[in-house]
């Protein structure tokens, strides 16, 4: 008996391509229109021809047919209709109900809005790229983590300063344990990143800046939790305890924006 639901998402998917199809012009892929042009948008043998697949495949991927596809049948694809991040993941959650692979990190500056948004808390709160370079801060976390997490272009990586950064050390109250909690946290990052150079000149700094890293970095501990506890002795503010909280940025993904609440 035919699985109704997946004989569903083929349709859907069947859909979806062919209204992407009817969408994209051909000046935007570099052919000619014309005006005795029958066809909506691109003709299947044009996507194919652009994604570098087979006709007869891709015709088959397109009436919503029983076939399995490749992540780079779909990638190449994706690209040659121009789908956007949203469809994208649309594409690949339609095709093999999972999100597609994760891209290279690109977010190095931060919009507007969530500058605007962070200024308006009152409690320390910063946002961070996949990398941990923090991007935007409020007032409060400049003053907490004044000399610590060095709120600057180029000297903004939370995992660079936390390892070799003496005043940061000092004042974390537990340093070891606070430490090798966001180096689990980090790996995962590192992981999703799949080689990326960036990624790899920043473990090439933290093996020069510290031993502690070198002995823990090799020893594979993961974590996915975006919550904890932190306690501080501050030189000037005496000793804090909050409660820390990691939000996803919906139009940004590999942005985290870190609240800290006092408990």
């Amino acid at each position: 008996m035919p699985n109704l639901q997946r004989t569903e998402e083929r349709r859907a998917l069947a859909a979806f391509v062919r209204d992407r199809r009817a969408r994209t012009r051909p000046e935007e892929v570099g052919l000619s229109g014309g005006p005795r042009r029958r066809t909506p948008g691109l003709r299947r043998e044009e996507v194919a021809l652009l994604a570098g697949i087979g006709l007869t495949w891709y015709t088959w991927f397109e009436q919503g047919r029983d076939i399995q596809v490749s992540t780079a049948f779909l990638e190449r694809l994706a690209r040659a209709l121009r789908l956007d991040r949203a469809e994208r993941i649309h594409l690949f959650s339609l095709a093999q109900r999972r999100p597609p692979p994760h891209e290279p990190v690109s977010a190095d500056t931060l919009p507007p809005a969530i500058q605007r948004m962070l200024d308006g808390l009152s409690n320390p709160a910063y946002v961070k790229n996949q990398r941990w370079d923090v991007l935007g801060w409020n007032a409060a976390a400049a003053l907490l983590f004044e000399g610590c997490i060095a709120l600057e272009p180029g000297l903004s990586n939370i995992v660079l300063q936390l390892f070799g950064n003496p005043r940061c050390r000092r004042r974390m109250i537990d340093w070891e344990g606070d430490a090798r909690r966001a180096l689990a946290k980090f790996r995962l990052d590192y992981g999703r990143a799949q080689g990326d150079p960036a990624f790899e000149a920043l473990v090439e700094q933290l093996e020069a800046a510290s031993p502690e890293f070198r002995r823990w970095w090799p020893r594979q501990d993961v974590s996915g939790s975006g919550e904890g506890i932190k306690r501080f002795d501050h030189e000037t503010l005496g000793e804090l305890e909050f409660e820390h909280t990691a939000f996803l940025v919906e139009s940004a993904p590999d942005l985290r924006l870190v609240v800290y609440t006092p408990i």
